[in-house]
């Protein structure tokens, strides 16, 4: 296991610089998960890590090591793939022991690993098959078992779940998070899914067009987004933002909006009068008429069983509220929708960052 340290580090494709300067610590065991949009540089930094792609500017250190200039063979790393990168001809058995093979470790040693690998994945019966026999889920056990026994310093994961339907996505992340925690080997995933990152971080990088936005446990992301990127962007259904500005009425700022209804300020937030600001407030922090609030019109009503989304219609933003009770509300109802003060937020609208106090 080894600390992963990333120190200003650029990457330039011609003249189009695609990574900004970033700074990234990853503690030793930790599981840090980059998560961002399409195009927003997280693969382009995992590939610099595994030493695929080259470093424009900067340096990354494994351990104590900087591996800049060093071969990806010998950063005692390993990667799994989004496409799983099996070797269709050979056995379950063949394609989780190749790199030791090549590498020529005892015969002895490399069954022992392939055996604790298969058994940790459930792959002992599946060891004599071949690729094309096995389902999308168990090709992609094989892909971390491979990883698994060459024992590495650095797992990567490159997406490893986006082949893979949703129910078996859900099943392989619990896995994947479950099998960190029994090796505890530093692990670095890429993905576009915040649910993922969210399930499965101790650590999550959001980055947006080559940029780190934020980086945070979950929880803290969740509560106390640095700007209304991350607010948006981590989050199911995501963060309703209200357009306003900061207005001093009976001797207090509140926040106007466009028709005239005001709301006090989140608590823990400070603003200027005549400030333009959003206030942004998370679907289940709205309390359905129980309080001062804005005046919303129902458009849908999705239940789910545990919980039931109203999606509304507000100025000319469509808003959602979580209610986690039943509801009698329908189509076309107009309803109060108060925001709860201790868990709403408030960021500039130029900046997009958090207003704190």
């Amino acid at each position: 296991m080894a600390r992963v340290t990333i120190r200003g580090v650029a990457k330039r494709f011609g003249s189009t610089k695609v990574i900004h300067g970033v700074d990234i610590d990853i503690d030793d065991g930790q599981f840090a998960v980059l998560v961002g949009p399409s195009g927003c540089g997280k693969t382009t930094l995992l590939r610099m890590i595994a030493g695929l792609e080259e470093i424009t500017e900067g340096e990354i250190l494994i351990g104590e090591r900087v591996v800049n200039r060093v071969q990806p063979k010998e950063r005692d790393i390993a990667m799994v793939f989004q496409n799983y990168a099996l070797y269709p001809h050979m056995t379950v058995r063949d394609n989780m022991s190749f790199a030791l093979r090549l590498a020529h470790a005892d015969r002895r040693e490399i069954d022992e690993r392939v055996k604790r690998a298969a058994e940790i994945l459930g792959l002992g019966s599946l060891l004599d098959r071949y690729p094309r026999q096995l389902s999308g889920g168990q090709r992609q056990r094989v892909a971390m078992g491979r990883a698994i026994v060459r024992n590495p310093q650095v797992f990567l994961f490159d997406e490893p779940l986006s082949n893979l339907d949703a129910k078996l996505r859900v099943q392989m992340r619990t896995e994947i998070k479950e099998l960190h925690q029994r090796l505890k080997t530093t692990s670095i995933y890429v993905t576009h899914d915040q649910i993922e990152a969210m399930t499965m971080a101790d650590k999550i990088v959001v980055m947006r067009d080559g940029i780190v936005e934020q980086i945070g446990g979950p929880l803290e992301l969740y509560d106390r987004p640095a700007n209304t990127f991350v607010a948006g962007f981590i989050g199911s259904p995501a963060m309703n933002m209200l357009p306003g500005v900061a207005r001093v009425k009976d001797g207090a700022l509140q926040v106007e909006f466009a028709d005239a209804s005001t709301l006090p300020l989140p608590r823990g937030t400070a603003t200027r009068d005549g400030q333009q600001v959003m206030y942004g407030i998370r679907p289940e922090h709205f309390a359905v008429n129980s309080g001062a609030g804005v005046k919303a019109e129902v458009v849908v009503v999705e239940p789910t069983g545990a919980d039931t989304q109203l999606y509304c219609k507000y100025l000319d933003r469509e808003i959602t509220a979580t209610v986690r009770d039943r509801t009698d509300c329908r189509p076309g109802d107009r309803i109060t929708l108060a925001p709860d003060l201790a868990r709403a937020h408030l960021f500039d609208a130029a900046s997009g960052q958090r207003l704190a106090a």
